[in-house]
């Protein structure tokens, strides 16, 4: 079984999960959002599900994939050290905008004034 690392580097199997991150789809619904083939769509299903990311059900005569959140969950975990790498550097930048943001406010409340 490949890393789920792996399986996430592949940009169209990262679509296909943003895509199902709004609700079950098709496989038809998937191949019209990616504009990619059946066989393409297909592949990269197999994958994701072999890997555990989607799970498959059978609706009439057509199967719906899902996501199972347990592999993302792991994703999420094993990043979590990582975060403070990143969130210090949006938390300063928040500040940054709200600083430069106060003296418009100002600005334009003295224009108005006028």
């Amino acid at each position: 079984m490949e890393s789920s690392f792996t399986v996430l580097a592949e940009p169209s199997r990262r679509a296909i999960l943003t895509l199902l991150a709004s609700g079950e789809r098709s496989v038809g619904d998937l191949e019209s959002a990616l504009n990619l083939s059946q066989p393409s769509v297909s592949k990269h299903l197999r994958v994701l599900r072999d890997a555990g990311f989607v799970e498959a059900k059978i609706d009439a005569q057509r199967r719906v994939y899902r996501i199972r959140p347990e592999p993302l969950q792991e994703v999420d975990a094993w990043m979590a050290p990582f975060r403070r790498y990143w969130s210090a550097r949006v938390d300063a930048l928040e500040r940054h905008l709200d600083r430069i943001a106060t003296p418009t406010r100002t600005k334009r409340k003295s224009r108005k004034q006028r």
